[in-house]
């Protein structure tokens, strides 16, 4: 049975969102089997089985244990090859540098490797690219100053897997590099030492979810075990690379790659370290963040990641590692305000950019076009992919966002579910519409010719509308049941909690409450909307928020809505003030029912 076969949940085919409301599990059965077992209240059972968790599997998806998920190292191609040749270099004092993307995958795999470098008590040189000057990826000017620097070895980690021309040229001027990367790998791959990545096309498919800082990760493990059946430790212990998942459970939620399998043990132990305060980087960081309860993906996501990202969109690229590999509480004070500082400039940025997309992409979305391509001189390369962001959301199409500059322009692009965006660049650079480019499917990179632009706008809509039309018909809202106001407690809320981390491939739940009435909604901030909502008969109160809804379908009718009922979907979340713990939703769509 066909999606749309099911009836809409509480019959809402379309909301104030333009959604079509579905419910995320139809097998009650299993829900209340799931709810039984684990001794569980059945909405809990439901949304694990809204996630297709079976009953065999249920006790090791809500405690997933480094011990049940790790692989062997050995089992991905050219791992041995990797931790080889780095212990070779260890071994004979060559100087080694990582070279690092600048967001935050690639800012905690750099810092990963780090950290564990300096556990071993080996120099590791980090080496982060210029956004600006040198955009995305190994670049020949940089390998150049590697090698003056004395460099022999080079390990990339969140990039290199399309550089084929820049690892020519390492080779030819006596450069080894190890590739670890996670994106889309071609048939070929760049001449290197080795390539660790797990969408290389000979690979078992098994791990593409993971990060790049997962794979990093994975690199450590095997370097660690290869130097200590070589007897390097002696009579020491080998570093405990546990202390180590902070950064991999930060630099996997904030790439978002699918929180399933080995990622939920990277996240859910992860997220145990860092609850003991043991990185100073991320101490510093967590403090001017104002993180002053127990760590989880939403803090990870949305109060740190950003930070962390800041410095390469706004800022010094460099600063990210810096603060997540440094031990002196100081430093890490002093490069925790900066990136700080760097976010509030690259939110000031980004709004003034999103503002003049938004109105060329109102033009562009009314003249039909089923992909938005948009471009302005002088938009900052660093906030393209937050912009591309908001419009997609807005417009709830394909968006790319390319900043000019001169001639050439740096564009960033995000995508809806069912449209793949990523392979869609990639066509386009073989082509010839773009000099540089590629991506998931969900988001891409590119680099194009100002007198291009038109070319590959008329490209991206020809090869992408029928999968928009289709996108757009079936955009629907999943939600995992319905509540009453007097149903959304705390202790259903630590209940959920049992089945996170939530995150990509793993949705956060969101539940209905259903026939509820706003008592009171205000503005706060610059255009979120905040209310007291209580159940039918006056039953049970409610604080809710909606975040940046203000001017918009959803917004309006929360502020006018003179006593109507309505159906309001979203998330359930603590809220803790004055040292008092209450539920709060987060509202993210609703319909008015009279």
């Amino acid at each position: 049975m066909s999606e749309h076969e099911i009836p809409a949940f509480l019959g809402v085919e379309c909301s104030l969102q333009e959604k079509r409301w579905r419910l995320r599990s139809q097998d009650e059965r299993l829900g209340l089997a799931l709810s039984q077992r684990l001794d569980l209240p059945e909405i809990v059972g439901r949304v694990l089985a809204g996630r297709g968790v079976s009953l065999d599997e249920a006790e090791q998806y809500l405690s997933p244990t480094m011990r049940d998920m790790m692989p062997n190292p050995s089992s991905f191609k050219d791992m041995d090859k990797a931790s080889t040749r780095i212990i070779k270099a260890v071994q004979n004092n060559e100087k080694i540098a990582v070279f690092g993307d600048y967001d935050v995958d690639g800012a905690t795999s750099s810092g990963l490797l780090k950290r564990y470098f300096d556990l071993l008590g080996i120099p590791l040189l980090v080496y982060i690219p210029d956004r600006m000057k040198e955009g995305y990826g190994p670049n020949k000017p940089a390998f150049d100053h590697l090698k003056e620097q004395g460099i022999n070895l080079v390990i990339t980690v969140d990039c290199g897997i399309v550089s084929f021309d820049v690892m020519d040229h390492a080779k030819e001027i006596g450069l080894d590099v190890v590739i670890v990367d996670h994106h889309q790998a071609e048939t070929r791959l760049p001449q290197a030492e080795a390539v660790i990545n797990p969408k290389r096309h000979d690979e078992s498919q098994e791990y593409t979810y993971l990060a790049a800082v997962g794979v990093a990760f994975l690199l450590c493990v095997a370097i660690n075990r290869d130097l200590r059946n070589a007897g390097w430790f002696g009579d020491r212990p080998p570093p405990n690379l546990m202390t180590l998942l902070d950064l991999v459970a930060l630099g996997t939620v904030c790439d978002v790659v699918p929180l399933k399998g080995l990622n939920r043990a990277f996240v859910t132990q992860g997220l145990k370290v860092m609850a003991r305060r043991t990185n100073p980087g991320l101490v510093a960081l967590s403090d001017v963040a104002g993180l002053d309860e127990m760590p989880g993906t939403y803090h990870l996501g949305y109060l740190l990641g950003p930070r962390v990202n800041a410095g390469g969109r706004v800022g010094r690229p460099e600063y990210g590692p810096q603060l997540l590999s440094s031990n002196n509480p100081e430093e890490c004070q002093k490069l925790a305000g900066f990136l700080d500082d760097y976010n509030k400039e690259r939110k000031e940025i980004e709004a003034l950019v999103t503002d003049e997309a938004l109105e060329k992409a109102e033009k562009a979305s009314k003249a039909g076009d089923s992909v938005l391509v948009i471009d302005g001189e002088g938009w900052h390369p660093g906030v393209i992919g937050i912009v591309a962001s908001r419009v997609k959301d807005a417009f709830k199409r394909p968006t790319v966002i390319i900043g000019l500059d001169g001639e050439l322009g740096k564009g960033s692009g995000r995508s809806v579910p069912g449209v793949d965006l990523g392979a869609a660049v990639g066509a386009a650079r073989h082509l010839g519409h773009i000099v540089a480019g590629g991506g998931h499917a969900m988001a891409a990179g590119l680099t194009i010719e100002k007198g291009q632009i038109d070319a590959f706008r008329r490209f991206l809509s020809e090869r992408l509308s029928k999968d928009v039309d289709t996108a757009i018909q079936s955009a629907s809202l999943g939600v995992d049941g319905a509540l009453g106001v007097e149903g959304a407690t705390v202790e259903l809320i630590n209940h959920l909690e049992m089945g996170g981390p939530y995150g990509a491939g793993n949705p956060e739940p969101r539940f209905v409450l259903s026939n509820v009435r706003i008592v009171t909604a205000s503005i706060v901030g610059e255009s979120h909307v905040r209310c007291i909502m209580t159940g039918s008969g006056n039953r049970g109160r409610l604080a809710g928020i909606s975040f940046r809804s203000l001017e918009t379908p959803l917004g309006d009718a929360l502020i006018s809505h003179k006593g109507a009922s309505f159906h309001i979907a979203g998330h359930l979340r603590k809220n803790t003030w004055r040292g008092e713990t209450s539920a709060q939703l987060l509202i993210e769509d609703a319909i008015r029912l009279s």
